[in-house]
């Protein structure tokens, strides 16, 4: 959420932020709440006053005086008990329309009302010319028995995925792999549930707002996140960190779970959108300043980067405009990897920072040098997830004879193997 002073004093500014994210709220009503949540304090701060005054006679009154303050006292108990239904309904109603306030975008973020009014920075990397018919991921593990749909579909329903055989080790190996590389970066590995409460996703902006792609746990208040982001956003959730603990980075491994509401069609095919997948996710908690945070997130960015150069695939980066940048983020830029089979770049990586909009929903402080309080400032950026990743790796590294080269990097989590497959055509 945004800080309220700041609301109330740049009403114009998050009346904009609310038009290009697309998102439906009325900030005069939060602004109107506010105001009479303000006045509601007041008049029972007023009357408790008056209250603790008049109780303060009793003990120096006249026999004659004391039955009138006495009934004075509790008229002004009953007056102060009257208004709190109204005090907690506005406090309530107000957090609501605050934790849907939208953080402010940063300036160099193109409006626009959806992903096809993203913007394309640069490209890197080059697809690749085949020789031969090129098949889809899904051919590929078929034809190579790596996959078995029809029977995970019978256990699992649609959106579901089994891997076999060598296409499990390749899984493995990308999650290892993208693991030792962020490791190697400074980043440490954190093994983390997919389970939260309610109020993680709160924490993390999920909620409200995103209940429909959450599954729920029937009998129980956990829920499954699609993201280690949730979970790991709430770790030091009402703490106050010291200045010299931060930063903090992790790349935080976890299975992660979509319902996919909304997706109905799209991409029902395949390895692209799933159900149930694993993510290694970067989370950087830094200092309060947006310089800072900039750095940060030009590092995730670049490491995000620096794995698909590794893994040998092409791939784009694109600013997300306004409207697919989600409420919370201040930047937020995509990585879209080359789908041969496709002729199009598919999003696998999303970098984003949030400044301290999480912070403030989690209560997560820190004391700077001068001893002053501040909320902390907040990133993520996808490492590697699979099994998405593993369509462009599959389809941008198959060879004529239908088997799949291993980009040099992965090869020693593979056991040295430089193709994986039989040949098959």
């Amino acid at each position: 959420m945004l800080d309220l002073k700041f609301i109330r004093e740049h009403a114009g500014t998050v009346k904009h932020a609310v038009q290009v994210k697309g998102l439906s709220l009325d900030i005069d009503e939060l602004l109107r709440l506010d105001r009479e949540l303000v006045e509601l304090k007041q008049r029972v701060e007023a009357m408790q006053a008056e209250r603790n005054a008049n109780a303060k006679l009793v003990p120096k009154a006249s026999p004659e005086e004391r039955p009138g303050l006495i009934q004075k006292g509790k008229d002004l108990a009953e007056e102060i008990r009257a208004l709190e239904p109204a005090l907690r309904a506005h406090e309530d109603s107000l957090k609501q329309l605050l934790l849907r306030v939208p953080n402010i975008p940063h300036p160099s973020v193109p409006v626009g009302k959806d992903d096809s009014e993203n913007v394309e920075l640069r490209r890197e990397g080059t697809p690749p010319a085949f020789a031969f018919a090129p098949l889809d991921h899904v051919e590929l593990l078929d034809r190579q028995g790596w996959s078995d749909p029809e029977r995970v579909a019978r256990v699992s329903g649609s959106r579901s995925y089994l891997l076999k055989g060598e296409a499990v080790m390749l899984e493995m190996a990308v999650l290892t792999f993208a693991l030792d590389f962020l490791a190697g970066r400074g980043f440490t590995p954190l093994s983390t549930t997919a389970l939260a409460r309610p109020d993680a996703f709160v924490g993390s902006g999920h909620f409200p707002g995103g209940e429909d792609q959450v599954y729920k746990i029937e009998g129980d208040e956990l829920m499954l996140a699609g993201t280690a982001e949730v979970p790991v956003n709430s770790l030091y959730a009402g703490e106050q960190l010291a200045a010299e603990a931060l930063p903090v980075t992790y790349a935080a491994i976890s299975a992660a779970f979509r319902s996919e509401a909304g997706s109905a069609g799209r991409d029902v095919r395949g390895l692209i959108r799933v159900h149930e997948f694993r993510k290694v996710e970067q989370y950087v908690l830094c200092r309060a300043d947006e310089a800072e945070g900039l750095r940060w997130f030009q590092t995730i960015l670049g490491n995000a980067e620096a794995l698909l150069q590794a893994l040998e695939l092409p791939y784009r980066v694109v600013q997300n405009c306004t409207g697919d940048m989600g409420a919370g983020k201040v930047l937020m830029y995509d990585l879209e990897t080359w789908v041969p089979s496709e002729g199009l770049y598919r999003e696998t990586h999303s970098c984003s920072y949030l400044g301290d909009w999480q912070a403030r929903r989690t209560g997560l402080r820190y004391r700077d040098e001068h001893g002053k309080l501040l909320y902390a400032h907040t990133l993520n950026n996808t490492g590697i997830a699979v099994p998405r990743i593993l369509v462009p790796l599959l389809e941008n590294h198959q060879q004529a004879d239908g088997t799949v080269r291993v980009p040099e990097a992965l090869r020693p989590y593979l056991g040295g193997k430089a193709v994986l497959g039989r040949a098959v055509r």
